[in-house]
């Protein structure tokens, strides 16, 4: 493949994986945006959520199929500028593995959120909130689980840049999934309580892998294919 056709490949790989941010993006804005008042331990269990109508949280779990997809594709195709081979499959392997628990987690929580509101229209709102709490408490581990697998792609990512075991440059590194997340993270800090700051906080994620795949296609028309 010329470097020609192998930029037009990776570009098009990018923007799929940015289609999956938006699938994924805009379902975690569905499934929260609202009223931010709440009474129980767990802060997205809120009015908002309570009020939510039921086609939101059906097209949060609807999009999250077509999101992992793209996801896959945007995240793969970055496998192409490691440049050592042995650590391009473990790179992908840890892929595999890190995207299986996305849509789990995505069901986890509209299940909650959907029985909470549920049960809050449905003349059982005295229950609704230990009940939901209580499931949450019982599969808390699921989250947890979640997050061991879905942290080491980005952060092999990460230790490959910093390494020196891309075509991308060193310094590359500080612009991870993981460090804009954290940046986006320090804003959400400052802004104040309202139903933006809900739904910009859930979809974190999304909106941070949407920038990192914007500078990965910047770099990619920029690249001229030699490690730096």
């Amino acid at each position: 493949m010329n470097e020609n056709n192998r930029k037009t490949s990776l570009i098009i790989s990018f923007v799929f994986g940015m289609l999956g941010c938006l699938c994924y993006g805009s379902g975690d804005w569905l499934m929260v945006y609202g009223d931010t008042s709440y009474s129980g331990s767990l802060l997205w269990l809120t009015d908002g959520v309570a009020a939510i109508s039921p086609w939101r949280n059906s097209l949060a779990m609807l999009l999250s199929f077509p999101g992992i997809i793209f996801y896959g594709i945007g995240l793969f195709a970055a496998g192409k500028f490691i440049t050592d081979k042995k650590s391009a499959k473990i790179y992908q392997t840890l892929n595999i593995y890190g995207l299986t628990p996305w849509m789990c987690l995505h069901l986890f929580y509209i299940m909650i959120m959907y029985l909470y509101s549920w049960m809050m229209n449905n003349g059982y709102s005295e229950a609704a909130l230990p009940a939901c709490e209580a499931l949450y408490s019982h599969l808390s581990w699921i989250r947890m689980l979640s997050e061991v697998l879905m942290l080491p792609p980005f952060i092999y990512w990460f230790i490959l840049q910093i390494r020196g075991k891309t075509e991308c440059p060193k310094a590359m590194a500080f612009t991870s999934v993981l460090v804009i997340y954290g940046v986006l993270y320090g804003i959400k800090s400052l802004m104040p309580d309202c139903p933006f700051r809900i739904g910009f906080t859930n979809g974190l994620m999304s909106e941070s892998m949407i920038i990192w795949f914007v500078i990965m296609i910047v770099f990619t028309v920029k690249n001229n294919g030699s490690q730096t």
